[in-house]
């Protein structure tokens, strides 16, 4: 467990953050800046419900879609599951309509060279190998309808993408999987992992899909070209491009009503990544998968001033594959955990440092409570990563598997120590 006092060190939902037992109730959390999102729709997609993957493409209609704006959640951080809230907005367009004029002459016909000519490397090339491994997902539950993407992993069906994508479905929901052909197929859910916002999926009655290769995001290098793809807005099969904008950035995008936090060391891109391209694949220029697409920044209530947004966030494959596999052998995902609740570090509380995490309470049997560390002590590095708040620590030890172990520095009553630890794992409890 990894908490924080008004912040927390783990996972997210639209609930408000539950204080640990003893201390006092956090004031109201400002408004998050972080939205993990999908795309509100209308009425469930078209077509019987148990309609399986054909080998012809189904033809396509004109039709209207919703868009989404941002709700933001409020942020915690304790150990175990947790929810991820999403993004609602509206706007509607007409794709119907004909522009009226003349047929394209032979001098207006570009002749587009074909996949196999494109250069290696190039976004071209990616999209060819990428797109037939991603898709598209209606969800449609008590609660609405709405829309995410998802990036197939294995030829009969089984799919990636966000929790938050198909918590919309909630119980009794249904989801649909739309494929790069045309097709779709029914599908259903195998498991969900609220605390890093990752589920799997299943579709049903489908064969030779393309599954994605999975790359590695411990690979990646800042100002290395990444591509996005998706189904923003619920425009399926959509390709962005940009570069890394920065890796290892904590990113909070909410908490539960048990002091859950959704944090991790997210990949920051300014690849275009919009509502609906959530759970779709962040690759290099291999066509490798290196990310999930997970959330976008958005403007506070408290920030007036207006500039280019361009900074989309995807959670690193590394370090949730481990996780992916538990689900998809049907385990409960396991997460590690300190066993302490933190708060961003205050100069002049005691405190020799100006950034950290400030620890407010340890449990007792916890593996900081064996390594010695108490409340009022200061985390400031894990390894070799710099913490520089609640959040920090939080994405950092996300990073790890229970039974790790790591060397943790912090500031005892004015003294620098370090310990090494075995990392904790939140197997038997709700916390971590």
């Amino acid at each position: 467990m990894v908490t924080a006092g008004p912040d927390t060190v783990d996972d997210m939902d639209e609930e408000p953050t539950t204080p640990l037992p003893g201390q006092p109730t956090p004031p109201p959390a400002a408004q998050h800046p972080y939205t993990s999102f999908w795309t509100p729709s209308g009425p469930p997609p078209e077509g019987p419900p148990g309609a399986a993957r054909t080998s012809s493409p189904a033809p396509r209609r004109p039709r209207r879609m919703g868009v989404a704006t941002a709700v933001v959640a409020t942020a915690a951080v304790f150990g175990g599951a947790a929810g991820v809230g999403g993004a609602a907005a509206w706007s509607a367009w007409d794709d119907s309509s004909s522009s009226g004029g003349a047929a394209p002459t032979a001098s207006q016909v570009v002749d587009t060279p074909a996949a196999a000519t494109a250069p290696h490397g190039s976004v071209e090339q990616v999209a060819a190998k990428v797109l037939p491994s991603v898709v598209k997902i209606d969800v449609s539950g008590p609660q609405g309808a709405g829309s995410g993407s998802g990036i197939v992993l294995s030829s009969d069906g089984t799919i990636l993408t966000n929790n938050h994508v198909v918590a919309l479905a909630g119980n009794g929901g249904s989801l649909r999987v739309s494929f790069n052909d045309g097709s779709s197929a029914k599908a259903t859910v195998l498991g969900k992992d609220p605390l890093t916002d990752t589920a799997v999926i299943k579709a049903q009655g489908v064969s030779g899909l393309t599954p994605a290769t999975i790359g590695k995001s411990g690979s990646l290098q800042v100002g290395q070209s990444v591509v996005a793809i998706g189904s923003p807005f619920g425009l399926d099969s959509t390709v962005t491009s940009g570069i890394v904008s920065a890796l290892n950035r904590p990113v909070d995008v909410g908490s539960d009503s048990s002091g859950n936090s959704t944090t991790y060391p997210a990949i920051q891109t300014d690849a275009a990544i919009n509502p609906g391209n959530s759970g779709g694949p962040l690759v290099d220029l291999n066509g490798d998968v290196v990310g999930i697409d997970s959330a976008i920044r958005t403007a506070t209530s408290t920030q007036t001033e207006a500039g280019s947004i361009g900074l989309g966030f995807a959670i690193p494959i590394d370090e949730v594959l481990p996780i992916v596999h538990q689900m998809i052998d049907g385990q409960t995902p396991t997460h590690a955990r300190l066993g302490i609740s933190v708060s961003d570090a205050a100069a002049g509380q005691g405190s020799t440092v100006t950034e950290g995490a400030d620890v407010q309470d340890v449990k007792s049997g916890s593996t900081a409570a064996d390594a010695g560390l108490a409340r009022g002590d200061v985390i400031t590095k894990v390894d070799d990563h710099l913490i520089t708040g609640a959040d920090s620590l939080v994405a950092t030890i996300r990073s790890y598997r229970p039974g790790d172990k790591v060397q943790v520095t912090f500031e005892h009553s004015g003294d620098t120590k370090t310990v090494t630890l075995e990392l904790d794992s939140d197997a038997a409890t709700s916390n971590s």
